[in-house]
């Protein structure tokens, strides 16, 4: 059965090989279409990406030890059909040592050149998959009004003495993805 979390609620994740599925629903009449894109940061323990390739999006969808694979963009949120819009699958048994937290973000491109914000998107969710059975561990409802945000970091897979955890975190950012790529990585971005 699968658990419904609460912003802030932590629990031990129990699986080694997940998918992890966003889902989003615009609200009609707003103008444009939404393209909201997923991204996992890979961060060390000095909450940092060790290197770019970590930073796992539409451009760069393999971390570099093939532990996190994103399945591919969808510029218009209509393949879904009523389920998952984006998914990132993890394989924790191949995640490099130094990886500490896998924080998964939603950002809606180029949402300040279409007057685009979360507060005109409903039914968003974050949720993880067992990738052996195919059922639902546990989901996340982002349930607030993030009415001026541009950006939510969903939930976070973290590690804590050897074992992986989630934690729900519906956190609001007015940014974008560079914002993300600016705060986690110090390096030399390649382009």
């Amino acid at each position: 059965m699968a658990i419904n979390l609460q912003k802030g609620q932590k629990i031990d994740i129990g699986l080694s090989k997940m998918t992890v599925g966003l889902g989003w629903n615009p609200n009609e009449g707003t103008g444009y279409d939404f393209d909201l894109d997923v991204s996992a940061i890979m961060i060390d323990a000095n909450r940092l990406v060790p290197q770019d390739e970590f930073f796992v999006f539409y451009n760069n969808v393999d971390s570099p030890e093939q532990s996190v694979h994103h399945t591919g963009d969808d510029p218009t949120g209509g393949n879904s059909a009523g389920g998952d819009d984006e998914s990132i699958m993890v394989d924790l048994t191949r995640v490099d040592a130094r990886i500490q937290e896998i924080l998964f973000v939603v950002t809606i491109h180029e949402a300040q050149a279409r007057r685009q914000n979360f507060g005109q998107v409903r039914d968003s969710y974050i949720r993880i998959l067992d990738d052996q059975t195919g059922s639902e561990v546990c989901k996340y409802e982002l349930g607030e009004d993030f009415s001026i945000e541009t950006a939510i970091e969903f939930g976070r897979l973290y590690k804590r003495g050897g074992a992986w955890k989630f934690e729900a975190s519906g956190v609001g950012y007015k940014e974008d993805l560079a914002f993300f790529l600016g705060k986690y990585f110090k390096g030399q971005i390649i382009k």
